[in-house]
């Protein structure tokens, strides 16, 4: 009834994204492109005072991390909304770079957060194919296009220039964290190293800004009045009625993979 009574005025509310899973860049798991229009919703229906952003998450591809935070970052400026981040079980590597788009980040006493690192896993097949008399024939224009072909023995060569992609990538990393958390962080040399730091050990590190939970944290914020609206994605119709079980399985073991990380 407030919202047709002009005079009235109707109690804050905090927009809550929840960014739950690996980070893909296969359309399962979280992505920019499915999470593009509920990040638009939540800033932009109606006037929130504050977004949430409810996060456990293993971390995942860098590219996504950073078009996902970057949007967040974009409609924070834009409309002028704080945004602060609360962590369950988990907010490590691309997890972590999307914490850092809040303006203050909370956890419970157990969240793990950090893992400021870059990984690339792979597998060698070159002599199991072998042994069963199965020969690799690869063609190629261009002296890198078989580079880490996983049927090939490894070359140093090509180990090298991996070696090189991945440190350009934890460059890129340290710098947006730096540039997030700034002087908050310690002088610890393991801090960029790929650590995990757990509640009370993010907080002492400039990690993490304190102990908290979304609900009792906005309260205090914005008053024990203060209601939340929930936005998160949607699977597709055919998705809830099993047409997509093979993706979906996949999905799931390439999720608890990444989890299991951490052991969770």
């Amino acid at each position: 009834m407030k919202r047709y009574i002009p005079f009235m005025k109707s109690p804050p509310f905090v927009a809550v994204i929840r960014l739950q899973g690996a980070i893909t860049n296969s359309g399962r798991g979280l992505d920019s492109p499915s999470l593009a229009p509920v990040i638009e919703k939540a800033f932009r229906k109606g006037k929130p005072a504050a977004v949430a952003l409810e996060i456990n998450c293993p971390g995942g591809s860098p590219v996504q991390s950073s078009l996902i935070a970057a949007r967040i970052r974009r409609l924070a400026d834009e409309k002028k909304v704080p945004v602060f981040a609360f962590v369950e079980d988990v907010a490590a590597s691309g997890g972590y770079w999307l914490a850092c788009a809040a303006d203050e980040i909370f956890v419970d006493t157990c969240s793990m957060t950090g893992s400021i690192g870059v990984i690339s896993a792979g597998f060698g097949a070159h002599e199991a194919i072998a042994k069963h008399g199965v020969e690799r024939r690869v063609h190629t224009a261009g002296t890198s296009k078989s580079m880490m072909d996983p049927f090939k023995p490894e070359k140093p060569a090509d180990v090298k220039k991996l070696k090189g992609w991945l440190d350009d990538l934890h460059a890129t990393f340290i710098t947006y964290v730096k540039s997030r958390r700034g002087p908050k962080l310690s002088e610890n040399p393991d801090l960029f190293t790929g650590e995990v730091f757990i509640g009370q050990k993010g907080i002492d590190e400039g990690l993490v800004d304190g102990i908290g939970h979304l609900a009792p944290v906005m309260k205090q914020r914005f008053g024990d009045k203060v209601r939340f609206r929930r936005y998160g994605q949607r699977k597709s119709m055919l998705s809830r009625f099993g047409a997509q079980i093979v993706g979906d399985a996949v999905g799931s073991i390439e999720e608890r993979a990444a989890f299991a990380r951490f052991g969770l």
